[in-house]
């Protein structure tokens, strides 16, 4: 008996697959996690939370994740302007994802032992004479 492949879309053979590209995409793990956790901010009080971004990629990130619902903008028209960023309700439902994910980190350990195992196994072994 022989089986039959035909090609299934990624969301389908994976239905977690998208959620995972929007959720955690470069940078937009930090975003969230710093707008659940903290709350609203101005786009330079992200940008010193999250230090390691630039700036252009985080008006690209935020951009898209309004885009996605995940967050919405609020423009102030004062002088100077100001702008605001702040998680909406469905950016606020990935939260207990995010608390599941920080209590897995506690096997962080675990992973970095395995590694670590892992390598010592794999290393050519030198040979004596």
């Amino acid at each position: 008996m022989t089986e039959t492949t035909t090609a299934v879309p990624p969301e389908l053979a994976c239905p977690i697959a998208p959620v995972v590209d929007i959720v955690f995409s470069r940078w937009t793990t930090p975003i969230l996690w710093a707008l659940n956790e903290y709350g609203r901010h101005r786009f330079v009080e992200l940008e010193r939370r999250i230090t390691t971004i630039t700036p252009k990629v985080l008006t690209q990130r935020l951009r898209q994740l309004e885009r996605d619902g995940l967050v919405v903008r609020t423009y102030h028209p004062e002088v100077p302007p100001r702008v605001e960023y702040e998680i909406t309700d469905l950016g606020r439902s990935l939260g207990p994802l995010f608390a599941t994910l920080a209590e897995w980190s506690g096997n962080l350990d675990k992973v970095e032992q395995a590694r670590v195992d892992y390598d010592a196994k794999s290393r050519p072994r030198s040979r004596r004479p």
